[in-house]
């Protein structure tokens, strides 16, 4: 039940938002329950996310196939998120390149999650790594300790920009043992990553017009190894957002 006595929003559960010289409603913080706003404040998401949901995500009016790609992205997370736990595969995976709306996607399946009460939690793939580095010097602090037991107990688990990390030994095998855990006991992981795979159908072949060389792209398999591929194909469903163009660069030009 919505309060009346709200001064956010007046006891209508919806503010209005400017963004980028855009207003937009969004839900108010005082529609979600108190249960449900504890374990949102708990999720470390970023604050440029905070508020990320599909109501609030722009599609673009200038260009057909991104539209078409977005709003397909836009209701396998709406599928996703409402079904949840009765789901084939209980996690997502993101793929495009930057800019094309991944991260805010994945944030507003998590917070749909949260809002129906399960427990969730948000890292950037690289800023994990380190912390889990950090924590085994002795000096750390108790949050870097336990920050690998965190994402890898987490009811749900976001992890943004998958493969961003340089790829070492030591990289794979923690990748590998955190993607295996959670598939083995079946705890969920949605994750966003710029890398291209060629088990999911990409190319990984890049020809330039007016020039001869041929560049290769790096794939996903190769920055988290074949081991976590595998279990990260077998527990999550594949949203490919390839082919539309970054919002960051359509806003400047």
């Amino acid at each position: 039940m919505v309060e009346a006595a709200c001064g956010k929003c007046g006891g209508s559960g919806w503010t209005i938002v400017e963004r980028e010289g855009l207003s937009a409603a969004e839900r108010c913080g005082c529609a979600v329950p108190a249960s449900a706003r504890a374990l949102l404040d708990r999720a470390g998401i970023p604050p440029r996310y905070a508020g990320a949901s599909l109501d609030n995500f722009r599609l673009p009016d200038d260009n057909p196939h991104a539209k078409r790609a977005l709003e397909f992205a836009m209701c396998e997370v709406l599928t996703y998120a409402t079904r949840f736990p009765d789901v084939p595969r209980p996690g997502l995976l993101l793929m495009g390149d930057p800019g094309t709306g991944k991260t805010h996607l994945a944030v507003a399946a998590l917070r749909m999650l949260i809002t129906r009460g399960f427990q969730g939690v948000f890292f950037g793939y690289q800023e994990l790594l380190e912390r889990i580095r950090s924590g085994y010097d002795a000096a750390s602090g108790a949050s870097n300790r336990e920050v690998y037991r965190s994402a890898l107990e987490a009811e749900v688990l976001l992890l943004d920009d998958l493969g961003a990390h340089r790829v070492t030994d030591w990289v794979e095998d923690t990748v590998t043992s955190l993607i295996t855990h959670r598939c083995n006991h079946q705890r969920p992981l949605i994750a966003t990553t710029n890398l291209r795979e060629p088990d999911a159908g990409d190319t990984v072949v890049q020809r330039t017009p007016g020039v001869a060389q041929v560049e290769y792209r790096r794939t996903l398999g190769e920055h988290i190894g074949e081991r976590a591929l595998s279990r990260l194909f077998e527990m999550c469903a594949l949203i490919r957002i390839w082919g539309v163009p970054d919002y960051r660069k359509r806003k400047v030009t």
